[in-house]
């Protein structure tokens, strides 16, 4: 089975497929590195290691494991048994409230030994020019696998885990200029004045002041070690408008952008 790639104009689906594909037991091995996708492995034979910054995990055949965007990771197989696997990568609004009904998280992003065969129920992503029935088709399809996930291995749900979801979903979406507080309000599928409360109490801020505090955050980074000029940071982190960005980083920082890339010995490029 050879990798697909879906076509770019269905970004904005609530779930979409956007590649996918089977390895055979080799020694391939992936990373260090970072995906802007969920990609969930099931292996079907050999043995394996997934190595997170923090943390590794030993995986072995009818065991699975998801790859969360914007995280580190590093995989590759065990020299005496080299694992097999399928994989599915998918994106989308509705992805992040989905894997958040499952026990796989960041931290711990594994399932054990599934009481049942998963590899049949692992869809192909379309063809970049697929029609509309085959994208539906596609689509239904990695509904249906990650139902089983639901099924084999569900999230016991506490209101701290629906303040992970919002923040999941500011992560992965912080750089979207439009994004709105509605936006990731509607992700969690929880009441506005709810998510609120549990917001406050878990973070000590509100929904909107951490999505601010994250962007500013990133920005940080960016202008600490990039290249990029203070534009170019804005538009990176969410902000079109690179004058209301220098006016939120300032009160956050104290520093302009400039006067913070400067501190840090950089020059800015024009």
């Amino acid at each position: 089975m050879k990798p697909v790639r879906a076509s770019d104009a269905y970004h904005n689906s609530q779930l979409i497929c956007t590649y996918s594909g089977y390895k055979p037991a080799n020694m391939h091995k992936w990373g260090p590195g970072v995906r802007d996708v969920y990609a969930l492995h099931f292996i079907i034979s050999g043995k394996g290691t997934l190595e997170t910054r923090n943390q590794r995990f030993s995986l072995k055949a009818a065991d699975s494991f998801m790859i969360f965007p914007q995280t580190e990771i590093y995989y590759y197989p065990d020299p005496e048994d080299p694992w097999e696997y399928i994989w599915i990568e998918f994106k989308g609004d509705e992805a992040g409230r989905l894997v958040g009904m499952t026990e796989m998280e960041r931290d711990n992003p594994v399932a054990g030994a599934s009481p049942h065969d998963l590899k049949p129920y692992f869809p192909a992503a379309p063809r970049a020019d697929a029609r509309p029935f085959e994208r539906i088709r596609a689509g239904a399809q990695l509904r249906l696998l990650l139902s089983y996930y639901l099924e084999f291995y569900p999230r016991e749900s506490q209101p701290a885990d629906y303040v992970k979801m919002a923040k999941e979903y500011i992560i992965i979406n912080y750089w979207r200029a439009n994004l709105t507080v509605s936006d990731i309000v509607n992700a969690v599928s929880l009441e506005r004045s709810y998510l609120f409360r549990l917001f406050k109490e878990a973070a000590g801020m509100s929904v909107s002041r951490y999505l601010t505090a994250y962007r500013i955050e990133r920005a940080r980074e960016l202008l600490e070690s990039s290249v990029l000029s203070v534009k170019s940071v804005a538009y990176s982190v969410g902000y079109k408008d690179q004058l209301y960005f220098s006016k939120v980083f300032k009160k956050a920082t104290s520093y302009t952008p400039s006067e913070y890339m400067t501190l840090h010995g950089r020059t800015e490029i024009l």
